[in-house]
C-alpha cells in the first residue's frame, strides 16, 4: 500500500510539472500582453494528463518526464517568436467628410517590416454608430509588405466621431500564442447631413429634369430676364442663348447670362426640441429637417441670396447670420452637423426675440418644427404673426406618421377605436392651426418629414416668382 501510495503521489507530482511551468510562463506572457492559444492549453492538458496516467509506473517516469519538457520547451521557445508591436505599422487613409446614411471609404494601411509573413485579424476601432461593414479583417500579411484593407462605414447619426486606433491581433510562429497590437491612429470624421442631393440638384438644374426631384418650374411674373453677361458655352447650357454675333466675333461659343433678384435674405429656424426626436424613414425629424435646410440653401446661394440659420431649444445653439457666396455654405454645413434633438421644451419666445434682435432687414424666415399640443401651437402662431410686416413667415410643420396612421383603419375595433378619435381631434386641431396660418398671411407646408425637400423648394421658387419679398 505504501508503494502505491507513493506511485500515486509521483505520478500526480508528474502531472503537475507541465502545468506548474505551462502557468509560470504567463507571467511573462503577460508583460509581452501575449496570450495562450486553444492549441497550446489543449497540448499541455494532454501532457499533464498522460503524465497522470503513466507516472504509476515507475519505468516510465523518464520518458514522461522527457515528453513534458519537450512540450513546455516547445511552447516557451514559442512564446520568443510572438511579434512585437515595431514588427507593424498602421495608417488610415479617410476624407474627413461623409454623408448621412451614405457608404464612406475607410482605408487601413498595414506595413509588415518582419522577415516572415504573419496571419493577422487587424480591426478598426471605429464607433458603432458608423456601423463599419466589414467589422475585422483576416488577412495573411506577407513579410516585408505593405496591405491595404478596404472598409466602408454607414454612418446612422450625424456628428463629429473620433477614429482611436487599429487593432491587430497577430500569433507566435507556432500558433501556441496570441498577441493584440493597439496602434494609435487618430482620425477625425464628420458626418454631414446628405450632401449628395446637392450635386443631384445641380447636375439636373443643368439638364431641366428637376421634374425628377419633385420642384416645379415656376413662371415668373415681371420683368427678370434683363441682360447681365456674357459666358463661355457649357454643355448643358441651353442653346437658345448663344450669342452668335459674339461667337463669332471671339471664335468661341459664347452664351448670354440674364439677371435675377439678388440679395434677399432667407433665415431657418430649426427647432432642436423634444418634439423633434421622433423618426421618419429611419432618421429624426431634425435630420430631414437638416437636409431640407441643405437643400433649400444651396438654391437660395445658387440665386444670390443670403442664407442664415439658427438652431434653438431651451437655448439658443448656434446662430449663422445672413451671407451669400459659396462659403456659406460650408459655414451652415459646421454649425448644423453636430446639433442634435433634446428632450427639453422649445422655446420659442427666446428664439423669435433672438431672432428680432439680430435681423433687422426682412427676410422670408422658415420656421422648420413639429407641434402636436394646442399650447405650442398658439405660440408658433402668435410668434409668426408677430413677424408679418417686418418679415416674410413661413411656417413648416412636419406630419407624424403614427397619428395619421391611426386614422387609416375604416372600421376600428376596441382601442383601436379610441386611437383612431383621439388622432382624428387632434388631426383636426392641426388643420384649424393651419387654417388660422395661413388666415392670417403667414405660408404654411404640411407634409412629412421625410417628403419636406421638395415642398420646401417650390415654395421658395414661387415665393421669388412672385416678387413677395
Amino acid at each position: 500500500m505504501n508503494g502505491d501510495a507513493g506511485a500515486v503521489i509521483s505520478s500526480t507530482w508528474i502531472f503537475g510539472i507541465p502545468a506548474a511551468v505551462f502557468l509560470a510562463l504567463l507571467v511573462p506572457a503577460r508583460w509581452l500582453r501575449a496570450f495562450p492559444s486553444r492549441p497550446a492549453v489543449l497540448l499541455v492538458l494532454a501532457a499533464a494528463l498522460v503524465s497522470f496516467l503513466l507516472g504509476a509506473a515507475s519505468w516510465l517516469w523518464p520518458t514522461v518526464l522527457v515528453v513534458d519538457a519537450l512540450v513546455v520547451i516547445a511552447i516557451a521557445v514559442d512564446l520568443t517568436t510572438v511579434p512585437r508591436r515595431s514588427a507593424l505599422s498602421v495608417e488610415r487613409h479617410t476624407v474627413r467628410v461623409c454623408s448621412l446614411r451614405k457608404p464612406h471609404r475607410i482605408d487601413l494601411l498595414v506595413v509588415n517590416h518582419g522577415r516572415r509573413a504573419l496571419a493577422a485579424t487587424v480591426r478598426d476601432q471605429i464607433p458603432g454608430e458608423l456601423e463599419p461593414k466589414p467589422v475585422e479583417h483576416d488577412v495573411l500579411l506577407p513579410r516585408l509588405s505593405r496591405t491595404t484593407l478596404e472598409a466602408h462605414v454607414f454612418p446612422s447619426r450625424r456628428g463629429a466621431f473620433d477614429l482611436l486606433g487599429v487593432s491587430v491581433r497577430v500569433q507566435s510562429r507556432a500558433g501556441f500564442w496570441r498577441r493584440t497590437l493597439d496602434y494609435d491612429v487618430a482620425n477625425e470624421l464628420h458626418v454631414y447631413p446628405d450632401l449628395k442631393q446637392l450635386a443631384e440638384y445641380s447636375v439636373l438644374a443643368r439638364t431641366n429634369r428637376l421634374s425628377l426631384l419633385g420642384v416645379r418650374r415656376t413662371r415668373r411674373v415681371g420683368q427678370d430676364n434683363e441682360f447681365e453677361r456674357l459666358r463661355d458655352y457649357t454643355p448643358d447650357d441651353n442653346y437658345k442663348h448663344i450669342d452668335w454675333r459674339a461667337t463669332a466675333r471671339r471664335n468661341q461659343l459664347t452664351v448670354k447670362d440674364f439677371q435675377r433678384t439678388h440679395n434677399q435674405r432667407l433665415i431657418f429656424m430649426l427647432d432642436c426640441g423634444r418634439m423633434m426626436t421622433n423618426e421618419s424613414a429611419g432618421l429624426s425629424f431634425l435630420d430631414h429637417a437638416f437636409n431640407s435646410m441643405l437643400m433649400l440653401s444651396h438654391v437660395a446661394l445658387l440665386h444670390g441670396d443670403s442664407v442664415g440659420m439658427v438652431t434653438f431649444s431651451d437655448d439658443i445653439h448656434t446662430f449663422v447670420p445672413p451671407k451669400s457666396g459659396t462659403r456659406q455654405m460650408n459655414r451652415l454645413l459646421h454649425a448644423s452637423f453636430n446639433q442634435f434633438p433634446r428632450l427639453v421644451e422649445s422655446r420659442y419666445d427666446e428664439a423669435f426675440l433672438y431672432l428680432s434682435r439680430r435681423c433687422h432687414r426682412r427676410s422670408l424666415v422658415v420656421l422648420i418644427t413639429n407641434v402636436i399640443d394646442e399650447i405650442n401651437g398658439r405660440r408658433v402662431e402668435g410668434h409668426l404673426t408677430n413677424l408679418l410686416g417686418r418679415h416674410l413667415p413661413l411656417a413648416v410643420l412636419l406630419r407624424d406618421h403614427e397619428i395619421f396612421s391611426a386614422v387609416e383603419p375604416q372600421r376600428p375595433e376596441g382601442l383601436d377605436l379610441y386611437r383612431a378619435a383621439a388622432a382624428a381631434d387632434l388631426l383636426i386641431w392641426r388643420n384649424r392651426v393651419l387654417r388660422d396660418l395661413r388666415f392670417r398671411g403667414v405660408l404654411a407646408i404640411d407634409t412629412f418629414a421625410e417628403r419636406v425637400t421638395a415642398p420646401l423648394v417650390n415654395r421658395y421658387l414661387e415665393i421669388k416668382a412672385r416678387h413677395l419679398l
